[in-house]
């Protein structure tokens, strides 16, 4: 099944970020001690807060955010609804949300990779375990 895309699942992926989310002291700290506009520091970020939630979706659901971004990344989208009413830990604005967005897209194509062959592997294993039980009985 394809969906299409749309900015609100970006906008849900993102709320890890979000006031109205984090009640945990030390995840708020590690937000609003780095430098949202410096592109490390964020992979940084995205790396510890985004990836092991992302890691834990469907391949098809990781699909989808990733054409979401790649579909308005080719636009001229500016992202401007996605942090509309949507305050967040950073301490500092994002002045670039395309550069912002394409950095998010960059990691969620690195984790993307990860997950699919941490798919490959259990479903090879999983095979191997059926033909080990197969043989058993």
């Amino acid at each position: 099944m394809k969906f299409k895309p749309s900015l609100s699942i970006i906008q849900g992926l993102l709320f890890t970020y979000c006031t109205e989310n984090l009640h945990d002291p030390v995840k708020e700290a590690l937000i609003t001690s780095i430098n949202v506009n410096n592109e490390q520091e964020l992979k940084e970020l995205f790396e510890k807060l985004t990836k092991p939630e992302f890691m834990k979706y469907k391949h098809e659901e990781r699909h989808w955010h990733i054409e979401t971004l790649e579909h308005f990344l080719a636009t001229e989208e500016n992202f401007e609804s996605v942090f509309h009413l949507f305050d967040t830990h950073f301490n500092d604005e994002i002045l670039e949300k395309r550069k912002f967005m394409k950095t998010l897209l960059e990691s969620l194509l690195t984790y993307d990779k990860e997950a699919t062959t941490i798919d490959s592997i259990r479903k090879k294993n999983i095979s191997i375990l059926s033909c080990f039980r197969a043989r058993r009985q």
